[in-house]
């Protein structure tokens, strides 16, 4: 009787908990099913980008599985609603003796394990459910507060974080699976993105699938970029960034393994102010935005983590949300940061937090739109970093820093892109200017910027600084009225 395992954001064979416990336990060898839930995933914005790489890793998946001797097999559902009956179906065709998978944070996904489970229960199926994505379980009791509470603030957690990792040692990296019994069993084809309704996807070639190619990655970042990521990470012309988001975004290869590089890398240190060391804190940034999802599920549902900004005035406007995310705002380093976005289906982290600071502090526009069309678009569509990541910046989220945190996108671009060359590269109409010109174009003279072709500034940042102070204040008023 074979072990089933049910692969979800964990597509690779080498250092999967489920997996590797499922080949280790059974004698009768391991059938593999993956769920196509496209339904389900537009509901949770999965965009085109996303939806492609996902598909192109399953089938890079199926291939090394099959040279396990494990099949997999892909099955349609509608919705998560529809995973117990499918799964049931799988476990009683083939006379499973057990399910397995790896656990996953948001609630939905929470909520589908918990119905699963009690499905394999009614009828006997004993279930096993491993921690994958973090290095630390949410629930795990060390990592809480003095006053056994979860952390809210990222430094003191991973201070923490640190801290029992240096007194139990690191996790250990899983080998991948021994070659199986050899199986009756057929592959399912995956289906392509265009198979499932959409459209092929033009920045597929920059993301090649499969753990190969994680590791590839993974190994070019650690051979140069590492060592010098403290002082690069923010610069967005220059690949200075290990590109692996969307690798873990979808389990294509396991936090451990990148820790273990990296603390290898750092000299056997977890924290230091190095390259690599600013790199693992970066991981840990993911593992706590993971952790918030658990202990505030609000989060989840369209809420923000601080209460007390649910009564922000945020502005929603159509005609001036549609120019931020053409990338037609006048202010050239956050037109060229979503220009990139809708061309690559990535974005550097600098530009991320400047794009969405813009659309939130300067056009004061409710962020649940901005996050949204950031998962829409970005093949490392992430539902915990990315929502972590826009209620920093709109100042509802986890930062420690008041809601006076607004960054002056001109500032930002004369500091991270001081020649002009990222600008240039997504921005071509004001390839002419020089380096001082291009960051503020409104600034030269009438006759060139006409020349340009290019916007002028939709908002003025002063200004709009200033109406962003008031409306926190008036929500200050409000929250304690």
């Amino acid at each position: 009787m074979p072990v089933l395992v049910w692969f979800r954001n964990d597509l690779r064979v080498d250092d999967n908990p489920a997996l590797h416990q499922a080949c280790q336990r059974s004698d009768d060898g391991v059938i593999a099913v993956f769920l196509l839930a496209s339904q389900q995933w537009r509901q949770h914005d999965w965009g085109l980008p996303k939806v492609d790489f996902v598909l192109r890793n399953v089938a890079a998946l199926s291939t090394a599985l099959a040279a396990c001797n494990i099949p997999l097999l892909v099955l349609t559902t509608d919705t998560f609603a529809d995973a117990p009956r499918v799964l049931l179906r799988v476990i009683d065709h083939h006379h499973c003796s057990a399910l397995m998978f790896n656990r996953e944070y948001e609630w939905n996904e929470r909520q589908r394990d918990q119905i699963v489970v009690a499905a394999m229960q009614q009828q006997g199926i004993p279930v096993q459910i491993f921690e994958d994505q973090v290095c630390l379980a949410p629930d795990c009791p060390s990592l809480q507060t003095n006053a056994s509470k979860p952390y809210t603030v990222f430094t003191p957690f991973k201070k923490k974080w640190v801290k029992i990792l240096e007194d139990q040692g690191l996790p250990t990296p899983l080998p991948a699976p021994v070659q199986q019994p050899p199986s009756p069993l057929i592959p399912t084809p995956v289906p392509s993105v265009k198979e499932v309704g959409g459209m092929a996807f033009s920045g597929a070639h920059l993301w090649p699938a499969g753990e190969a190619a994680a590791r590839a990655r993974l190994e070019q970042f650690l051979a140069a970029a590492i060592h010098t990521y403290g002082d690069r990470r923010n610069l967005p012309s220059i690949e200075g960034t290990s590109s692996l988001s969307p690798y873990l975004a979808c389990g294509v290869i396991s936090i451990r393994v990148c820790l273990a590089a990296a603390v290898a890398a750092n000299h056997n240190l977890l924290a230091s102010k190095t390259g690599p060391g600013i790199w693992i804190s970066e991981l840990i940034w993911r593992e706590f935005y993971r952790h918030v999802l658990v202990h505030f599920p609000r989060v989840c549902k369209s809420q923000p983590f601080k209460q007390d900004t649910a009564t922000v005035p945020w502005r929603q406007d159509q005609t001036q949300f549609d120019r931020w995310a053409q990338g037609q705002t006048g202010i050239p380093i956050v037109d060229a940061g979503m220009r990139q976005l809708n061309q690559t289906g990535w974005m550097h982290n600098r530009l991320r937090m400047i794009t969405a600071m813009f659309l939130t502090k300067d056009l004061l526009m409710d962020w649940h739109w901005g996050e949204r069309y950031f998962m829409q678009h970005l093949v490392d569509g992430d539902f915990a970093s990315n929502n972590g990541g826009w209620q920093w910046s709109a100042s509802t989220g986890t930062d420690a820093a008041p809601y006076f945190r607004i960054f002056n996108p001109y500032s930002q671009s004369r500091k991270f892109d001081p020649e002009g060359q990222f600008i240039r590269r997504y921005c071509p109409e004001l390839a002419s200017l020089d380096q001082d010109q291009i960051h503020h174009p409104a600034q030269v003279m009438p006759l060139l910027r006409t020349a340009l072709n290019y916007p002028e500034p939709i908002v003025d940042h002063s200004d709009a600084r200033l109406r962003t102070l008031a409306a926190f204040k008036q929500r200050s008023r409000s929250s304690s009225a």
